[in-house]
């Protein structure tokens, strides 16, 4: 069974364009769903592009630990851009790359391979790990973002979480039409089209597309691929 076109990252996020964003951002694949940037073993995924992106990085950057929070390089560099605002008691682990006017709250803990677009928001008790956040989006309050991207104006309610990860640690698979299909990632949480909205203590379950301007409601749990304008109760 082929992917529909809706899972492209032109689909996902159609205003999103990496040479015209703002300050620096990963660049999807073309033809293939947007979910396969976030493989790990692939010579154009994140992890790939994010080392690239690090060593050549040219904007004015910050030191964190001025504002109180605490940065770990051990495994890779941490890259702030100047205009970021960060809070005390965030803590970094490198590789990771925060880029202009980005919000990191307190308490927020930023793993390694995260790319936090321009403007975008890691709040208060928030982890991000090995995910995008595109432009503007927003993960403000007790969320968990794991294995992710997070399209433009993306806001995750309080207390939502992005599972990443089955119980039984398998493959992850995506359910669509009834069908389940082979992601061939071990780790994938939730890729969310642009302007999705997603009510406090809300759960997608591994694996979970959401195209854009998706609503889920307070405490809902969600599962498999969901087209534009979808609403979960």
């Amino acid at each position: 069974m082929e992917w529909p076109d809706w899972v492209r990252s032109d689909a996902l996020f159609p205003s999103f364009s990496a040479s015209q964003s703002e300050g620096t951002c990963p660049t999807f694949p073309a033809n293939d769903p947007a979910w396969t940037i976030l493989d790990p073993s692939s010579p154009t995924g994140l992890k790939h592009q994010l080392t690239e992106a690090i060593s050549a990085y040219a904007g004015p950057t910050q030191d964190a630990t001025i504002s109180g929070a605490t940065v770990d390089e051990a495994l890779g560099p941490v890259v702030i851009h100047a205009s970021a605002q960060i809070e005390p008691s965030a803590h970094f682990i490198g590789p990771c790359l925060v880029d202009a006017n980005a919000e990191i709250r307190h308490g927020a803990y930023v793993r390694p391979f995260s790319w936090i677009c321009a403007g975008a928001v890691v709040g208060h008790n928030t982890e991000i790990k090995h995910s995008i956040l595109l432009p503007g989006s927003k993960a403000p309050h007790f969320n968990y973002v794991g294995d992710s991207i997070l399209g433009k104006d993306v806001n995750l309610g309080a207390g939502t979480k992005l599972s990443n990860l089955r119980n039984d640690g398998g493959e992850v698979h995506l359910r669509l039409d009834g069908n389940r299909l082979a992601s061939g990632l071990r780790k994938f949480g939730a890729v969310l089209g642009e302007g999705c909205q997603l009510g406090c203590n809300s759960v997608t379950n591994p694996g979970t597309v959401l195209g854009p301007h998706g609503v889920v409601w307070p405490n809902v749990t969600v599962t498999g691929l969901h087209p534009e304008h979808s609403t979960h109760r």
